[in-house]
């Protein structure tokens, strides 16, 4: 049984720590118990964290994290799924149904991201503008957060808009002027229709929304696997 430890230890490290706590947790508390949150959901529905895709129909997943094309240059998921609380799957549900009248859908980069993937954004990249800190955790880690652009239905192509994803730079902030006017338009189409189903945009990133009332929910740190084998 010894050795089984020690050998359980060395190859396979990031299981081991996934599990527990992390320096940066002295003023947070983060649900890593699959019990826990089914309990959680059983207690109140709306605590749910269902598959976007499954959800809302016809949306598009353009899941960075589960390759290396982003700014770690590492594979963060191991799955290239997307997952939010039920009240703001709901809400994109509904955003969804209003940009299909202009024959547009959302494109979906990020949505709840375990607070192991903030951790590891943090120690790749400090400046807090925007990363997360681990000390307080991000509001992806709450389901409550998600980060779309738009695309054409027909073409499937997204809308120009100012950056590419995970742009670090001023030119990412949703109030920066200094761009075409069609790009300025696609923009704010989106922040509007967002706005309009309860989401607000991030000061720092065009792509980044918070739902409302997103404070609600807890922090977690569960896996995609995880979550699909809590259903």
């Amino acid at each position: 049984m010894k050795w089984f430890l020690i050998l359980l230890v060395t190859v396979f490290p990031a299981i081991i720590i996934a599990q527990v706590a992390t320096p940066y947790e002295k003023h947070i508390k983060v649900m890593r118990s699959v019990d826990a949150y089914q309990e959680a959901v059983n207690q109140n529905p709306e605590d749910e964290l269902v598959d976007i895709e499954q959800y809302v129909p016809g949306i598009k997943l353009d899941i960075r994290y589960t390759t290396a094309n982003n700014f770690t240059g590492e594979q963060i998921y191991t799955q290239p799924k997307a997952f939010v609380r039920r009240p703001v799957a709901e809400a994109l549900n509904n955003v969804q149904e209003s940009l299909s009248k202009q024959n547009l859908g959302l494109l979906v980069y990020d949505a709840y991201r375990p607070y192991a993937a903030t951790v590891k954004f943090y120690e790749v990249y400090h400046d807090t503008t925007f990363v997360a800190s681990p000390f307080s955790g991000s509001r992806h880690n709450r389901g409550a957060a998600v980060d779309v652009s738009l695309i054409n239905l027909t073409t499937g192509k997204e809308l120009e808009m100012p950056t590419g994803y995970d742009s670090f730079s001023d030119t990412a902030a949703p109030d920066f002027s200094n761009l075409l006017e069609r790009i300025k338009v696609n923009r704010a189409l989106l922040i509007r229709v967002m706005n309009d189903h309860g989401f607000t945009v991030y000061p720092s990133e065009w792509w980044h929304f918070d739902y409302q009332h997103w404070e609600k929910f807890e922090l977690m740190d569960l896996s995609f696997e995880q979550l699909a084998k809590s259903k």
